[in-house]
């Protein structure tokens, strides 16, 4: 299969991996295909012990992901979306948020109903000055259903999140960014190479560190206060009993560059 006709394109820099989603003729819309192909490369990366960081864009310069295929949701009955697409879009997505390595969204254009719901399960999100965003699936009867709704209620002001979905209207990067739903806005000529340099960055820091960091900010997050405090403590245990750690500070004291394996 060439590169022209793969959903998913999945690529190594150093210890950077690079998933694209491939469909630019159809805005890089999600169907099942293309989330199974996702699904399959994100494993692969997430299994591949060089690959530090993870960066997720889609391909052209007009869209990140504009959503589903309306044409195709419109010829499902309830049970059959449950069964088929629902269920994968729903163990996708939430694979991207469990992912135990830093995700990067380099937000390249239109990131629309899922692909808003796909942008809330990453670590951190780079936009595109010209980008926008929204849940417009009020305007066809429904409503976000691969986990924004639940989402995005969790990461941003209620009445925010009620607004976005309420009116189905879209946003400016620069309002995306005023409400937290993304870190930063990027002149869209530079969005790939300030997403890898972040990565980049990230990449260099301990892999075993930054695991455990994610499961204890993740897990916290559902976590009573005392629960989630109790719950770190036990983690940083687990981290001090890592050479990387003990590399970090010997390399603090050395004036040096640490040298982080994992270990």
């Amino acid at each position: 299969m060439s590169d022209t006709t793969r959903p998913v394109l999945c690529e190594r820099q150093d210890a950077v991996g690079i998933l694209t989603i491939n469909r630019p003729k159809t805005l890089n819309a999600l169907d099942v295909p293309t989330l199974l192909a996702l699904e399959a490369a994100l494993a692969d990366l997430e299994g591949d012990p060089a690959i530090r960081a993870i960066v997720l864009t889609g391909a052209g310069d007009r869209a990140f992901v504009a959503g589903g295929d309306i044409a195709d949701l419109n010829s499902r009955t309830g049970l059959a979306h449950y069964q088929e697409f629902a269920e994968v879009i729903h163990r996708v997505f939430r694979r991207f948020e469990a992912c135990d390595k830093p995700t990067i969204g380099a937000i390249n254009g239109w990131a629309l109903g899922g692909g808003t719901e796909l942008l809330l399960t990453l670590d951190i999100r780079l936009v595109a000055d010209e980008a926008r965003l929204g849940l417009p699936e009020i305007n066809l009867g429904l409503f976000p259903g691969a986990g924004g709704s639940q989402r995005i209620i969790r990461q941003i002001p209620l009445c925010r999140a009620k607004e976005l979905m309420f009116t189905g209207q879209p946003m400016t990067a620069a309002e995306a960014v005023q409400w937290g739903l993304c870190n930063r806005t990027v002149p869209a000529a530079q969005l790939m190479e300030q997403a890898l340099a972040m990565a980049g960055q990230i990449a260099a820091k301990s892999p075993l560190t930054l695991k455990l960091l994610k499961r204890t900010l993740r897990d916290g997050a559902e976590m009573p206060l005392g629960a989630a405090l109790a719950h770190e403590q036990a983690m940083i245990g687990l981290v001090l009993d890592s050479q990387d750690a003990h590399e970090g500070c010997a390399a603090f004291l050395d004036k040096r560059a640490p040298n982080f394996t994992g270990r």
